[in-house]
């Protein structure tokens, strides 16, 4: 009671209303609710509250979620509602060294909230013993099955005891949810807490643009918006780094998360953009279910996500805790399916957009070069370098005949197709002047590197 008053919590949300009577009781539940309804809460509370009898520097409670951002917020959320019990928790997952958690883990500990791939990691090198677990938790199931983590989730229920409580939760409820649930839990008690549409405190837009000029149509949204704290979504890694930079260089407080990044370099953007360091937060879909910011005033799907759950689960992230949150989102013609089912979500037709005096005509550029990798340049040969003018002289391929060329030789592609958003690879033609690497284009649309 201490960490809930500290907490600073008066009344409970629905879904924790609801589920943490039956919970306490020793039942098993499936909760099905939106990201940002006080879920965490629902478990971690009655397993603080389960755990305090019994024996100490055990593992005694688990819980899976799918990403380390999900793992180290429940974490936190264990230390902070249980600060005056004594138990202790570690938040295990990769892109980190194994040694300071087995410490850990050797230390004695009561509760494990886990990535799936690590602690399958720890159970094949017995470091970690699941023999007495009594509370199993699956928290953002369908995001799990989403990244493929199905095959490990039966792995790690096989090697825990038979007789155990097990609480799922999930935003959404498909085939392979609803499958897993009927095998691993007993006689559940269902909690339904507005499963299927997005919260209602959100306010929906679509933005029609072509896909060249997004970049300047979120500058321009963000100079004619009253945000607070921004997200960003993208489809790829390497086009939330490059849309951060450019944000940066605009002279937006920006930074990104995506998966190529470390996880002290993820953990400090998550933290910048918590305690305001950063106004805006570039990220993939990887950071959809990871990130608990009250307060974030705009979720901005600069490309479309690829199903209407992950739209849903994007735009969890604002309008939480009973505030209020604006949804926009990027959609070009090749978007309008995608649409028709965020609408069957919503139940009604979402309202188009169009900002005053910015140029949708403007034309793309001959080459998109959106987000473009700059070319690679040509590895050089092993041993003694050749001198530049020899290094990068075309090469005219020896004419063989046809009938002396084995069949497992590959003859040279004369029309090779371009790399995506890149010049075209191999040698220069041997009709054009000999020349250097090209330098690197801008990622702004339109625009030349300098």
């Amino acid at each position: 009671m201490a960490g809930v008053e500290a907490a600073g919590y008066l009344t409970p949300t629905p879904i924790q209303a609801q589920a943490i009577p039956p919970v306490l009781r020793g039942r098993d539940v499936m909760g099905l609710a939106q990201t940002g309804t006080g879920k965490t809460a629902v478990f971690a509370l009655p397993i603080l509250q389960r755990l305090l009898d019994g024996p100490r520097r055990q593992v005694r409670a688990l819980i899976v979620a799918p990403t380390r951002e999900l793992a180290e917020q429940i974490h936190t959320a264990f230390g902070e509602y249980g600060r005056r019990t004594g138990l202790r928790s570690i938040a295990v997952y990769g892109g980190v060294g194994m040694s300071p958690q087995i410490d850990k883990l050797r230390r004695g500990v009561e509760i494990v909230v886990a990535c799936p791939g690590r602690l399958l990691d720890h159970v094949a090198q017995r470091t970690i013993d699941l023999s007495r677990v009594e509370v199993l938790v699956l928290d953002e199931a369908d995001r799990m099955f989403d990244m493929g983590f199905l095959p490990d989730i039966r792995k790690i229920i096989k090697a825990l005891p038979a007789k155990r409580q097990t609480l799922l939760f999930s935003a959404t409820m498909p085939d392979d949810i609803r499958l897993l649930t009927q095998q691993v839990l007993q006689q559940p008690i269902t909690v339904q807490v507005q499963h299927t549409a997005p919260l209602a405190s959100v306010t929906h837009a679509l933005f029609p643009v072509e896909q060249h000029l997004k970049t300047e149509l979120l500058l321009a949204l963000l100079e004619q918006t009253d945000a607070g704290s921004v997200l960003v979504f993208t489809r790829t890694k390497h086009r939330a780094k490059r849309l951060g930079q450019r944000l940066e260089k605009a002279g937006y407080r920006a930074s990104s998360i995506q998966g190529n990044l470390s996880q002290n370099r993820r953990q400090a953007a998550l933290d910048g953009f918590r305690d305001g360091t950063y106004q805006v937060l570039v990220a993939t879909d990887i950071a959809a279910r990871g990130i608990d910011v009250t307060g974030i005033s705009h979720v901005i799907n600069y490309d479309m996500p690829d199903t209407a759950d992950a739209y849903t689960h994007r735009i969890g992230r604002t309008g939480r805790a009973a505030m209020t949150g604006d949804a926009f989102t990027f959609i070009t013609r090749d978007d309008e399916e995608m649409v028709r089912a965020i609408e069957r979500v919503l139940g009604e037709k979402v309202d188009r957009r169009w900002l005053k005096d910015f140029d949708y005509k403007r034309q793309a550029p001959a080459r998109d070069t959106e987000f473009a990798r700059p070319p690679r340049e040509p590895r050089r040969p092993s041993g003694r370098s050749k001198p530049a003018s020899q290094r990068l002289a075309p090469q005219r391929p020896q004419r063989t005949p046809q009938r002396s060329v084995p069949r497992s030789v590959t003859r040279p592609a004369t029309n090779a197709p371009a790399p995506l958003g890149g010049a075209r690879s191999g040698l220069p033609s041997s009709s054009a002047p000999a020349r250097g690497p090209s330098r690197p284009r801008s990622f702004g649309p339109g625009r030349r590197g300098r």
